[in-house]
């Protein structure tokens, strides 16, 4: 068993919560495990395992999943899907566009617009990367039930899902 150090849970589930805590106590206890795991996070850079580890920052990961799962986009399309503006999202493309694994193309309905679409290199990478994080996943969880992991998925997005919605309802998209 690891060491105490703030950082690690005092319970086998995981929580250093009083078995009835308080309403500020549970926040507070979760506020502290989301510091950590960020924190966490941060040091692996959730990269997964062997050649591949801390291969790609989170931006990069980020975006090529985004163009993966819905296809080619606009600049714009692409910062209001991700919840930033496109100036952000301009400067962390254009790195991939640099490498190869995004390219630019013509919009096909409208040839004077420009797309953004992950190229077949940038297709490889983003499988070979996704693959390496699923077994740093699978290493992570293993010894959890399926059950916990399909919980602690969905709660896990359902608490995303709720930041995002935060920061959309605090900051709403400038407009370019």
């Amino acid at each position: 068993m690891p060491p105490q150090d703030m950082t690690t849970a005092a319970s086998p589930s995981g929580g250093a919560v009083p078995e009835h805590p308080g309403p500020d106590r549970l926040l507070d206890s979760l506020q502290h495990q989301v510091a950590v795991f960020a924190r966490r996070a941060e040091q692996t850079r959730l990269g997964g395992v062997g050649q591949v580890r801390n291969s790609m920052d989170r931006a990069a990961y980020l975006l090529l999943n985004r163009l993966d799962r819905e296809g080619p986009m606009g600049v714009k399309a692409l910062a209001a899907g991700m919840g930033i503006d496109s100036s952000t999202v301009t400067r962390q493309v254009a790195p991939l566009v640099d490498t190869g694994l995004v390219k630019r193309t013509s919009h096909p309905e409208d040839g004077r617009a420009v797309v953004l679409q992950l190229s077949p290199r940038g297709q490889a990478r983003l499988d070979e990367v996704r693959a390496s994080r699923r077994e740093l996943m699978s290493q992570v969880t293993d010894g959890w039930s399926q059950e916990e992991r399909d919980t602690f998925c969905a709660l896990l997005t359902r608490f995303n899902s709720s930041l995002a919605a935060r920061q959309a309802a605090h900051h709403p998209p400038q407009s370019d």
